[in-house]
């Protein structure tokens, strides 16, 4: 699937397949190597999901950063896509990014026309989702932070955890859990919320 009818991001995008009346919009499930992406596509898209992972080679030996991750197996090398209604005249299009630095070329492409993006991250591996923070601030897309949490996650005060990322006041952070359908589904509401209040901010006489 291409990005043909996401060149504007704050325009519904047109689907033949959904009722008349619904609007469309792209978010991207962003952040670094093993920190959730896949598993949290997969946990909320009402779709079988579009998948493009493939199995961990060599070629990842002394690149990737394995701590916390060491059973990983596989890896997404272009994207994850999945489509969740978040009610009867919403529709969000999920689109996973690669983790793996070596895909990272791929990002520009895929976050052309994004509505927002939700950036994961794994507490025990801040610096893994730094890469895609900048990314968000660079194309200037409005973005939630997720903390994931998995069973080993030791867990911080969110203001600490901000204070770590250098993430602004305003940009709001999460705490979910990936492979969970109602988790992931908060995050986009929050999301949606975010979008929404700087929307409106945006507007405001000054």
């Amino acid at each position: 699937m291409d990005s043909k009818g996401f060149d504007r991001p704050y325009e519904a995008a047109a689907d033949a397949t959904l009722p008349a009346g619904t609007r469309s919009v792209k978010v991207m499930i962003a952040g670094g190597f093993g920190t959730g992406k896949t598993t949290m596509v997969r946990s909320v898209s009402d779709i079988r999901p579009l998948t493009t992972e493939e199995t961990l080679t060599q070629a990842s030996a002394g690149v990737d950063h394995l701590i916390g991750v060491a059973d990983k197996q596989e890896t997404t090398v272009s994207l994850d896509f999945g489509r969740i209604g978040l009610n009867d005249r919403l529709v969000l299009y999920l689109f996973g990014t690669p983790g793996q630095e070596r895909f990272w070329f791929l990002w520009n492409g895929l976050f052309k026309g994004a509505l927002g993006a939700v950036v994961l991250v794994d507490t025990r591996r801040l610096a893994s989702s730094f890469r895609a923070i900048e990314e968000m601030e660079r194309q200037n897309v409005p973005f939630v932070i997720a903390l994931n949490v998995f069973p080993d996650s030791t867990e911080h005060p969110v203001d600490e955890v901000r204070e770590a990322l250098d993430i602004p006041a305003h940009t709001p952070v999460i705490t979910c859990d990936a492979r969970d359908r109602a988790s992931s589904r908060d995050v986009l509401i929050a999301l949606i919320r975010h979008l929404k209040e700087r929307s409106a901010a945006a507007v405001e006489p000054r």
